[in-house]
């Protein structure tokens, strides 16, 4: 799902491209353009070119990228289908040992291992690695899913308003009586926020949609729990002058932005499907 990703977009469609199977094999590869006005929709043309499993669907208009998933499952042809965020980069064997476990007609989902290319020597950087080191200790107790996912083609639409995608397909798998397993080993990189704008605008999107999925579902992802989370915390802390100084900063921003995320869905009425993008995070390597 792509909106204005040419800095990635080429990277990302190669990376799959060059995985490595011995069991699954790749059917095609579909881009969804979401009102792109830079060069995604011309880089990914071209590629096209030479491999044919390539597919490039287009919304004219930004709408969100529940509607632009919706459009990919109402295409999609496959009984499994991967879901990778276009600013991301999987690892060369991360696909293989995301979509094993769906051998198990029992499990209908499965999770990768997000992590991030920041320097943690930064505060930014710190706080990317510690909400992602966090979200990896919390889905091996209980699995959640985000940045890159496989399920099985059972789910062909999520709310048009959604703004936490992999959430809202969680909780319909799991509605169908299917388990939801996280592989650590199906690693997969991204990038965070730059700037503290940036991390603040997406903890802040992030925890209005759970709250709008939690109200509108009854479901709650694993990383809701506060208390959970603040024992995992101090559990994984390293005890260093850096930790010391940035770890209650990240603390506050958090704090900040689900309160901030809480306004905008309670107060405000407030809808994320159609976010700011954060910018900082594009150029992944």
């Amino acid at each position: 799902m792509a909106y204005n990703e040419e800095q990635n977009i080429a990277h990302l469609i190669s990376a799959i491209q060059n995985q490595k199977f011995a069991a699954a094999q790749i059917k095609e590869i579909t881009v969804v353009a979401s009102g792109c006005t830079d060069d995604t929709k011309k880089i990914v043309a071209q590629l096209a070119e030479s491999d044919k499993r390539i597919r490039l669907l287009i919304e004219k208009e930004r709408k969100g990228k529940a509607s632009a998933i919706n459009l990919w499952l109402k295409t999609a042809t496959s009984k499994i289908l991967v879901m990778v965020s276009a600013d991301t980069i999987p690892e060369i064997d991360a696909l293989e040992k995301l979509v094993l476990p769906l051998k198990n007609n029992k499990v209908g989902m499965t999770g990768a291992r997000p992590i991030p290319t920041d320097d943690p020597k930064k505060l930014l950087g710190f706080a990317a690695h510690l909400v992602w080191k966090l979200h990896h200790e919390i889905a091996l107790q209980n699995p959640k899913m985000g940045e890159m996912v496989a399920f099985r083609s059972i789910v062909r639409e999520i709310p048009i308003d959604s703004a936490v995608d992999e959430a809202d397909i969680e909780a319909q798998i799991k509605k169908q009586g299917c388990k939801v397993v996280y592989v650590p080993e199906a690693v997969v990189y991204n990038k965070g926020p730059g700037n503290i704008s940036d991390l603040l605008c997406r903890r802040r999107r992030i925890h209005a949609g759970h709250l709008a999925l939690k109200s509108r579902k009854k479901y709650s992802v694993s990383t809701m729990y506060g208390p959970g989370i603040f024992l995992l915390l101090l559990k994984n802390m390293e005890w260093n002058a850096r930790s010391a100084f940035f770890t209650p900063i990240v603390i506050l921003i958090e704090q900040w932005g689900r309160f901030l995320g809480w306004y905008d869905w309670r107060i405000k009425k407030k809808k994320h499907h159609v976010w700011k993008i954060a910018k900082s995070t594009k150029k992944v390597r």
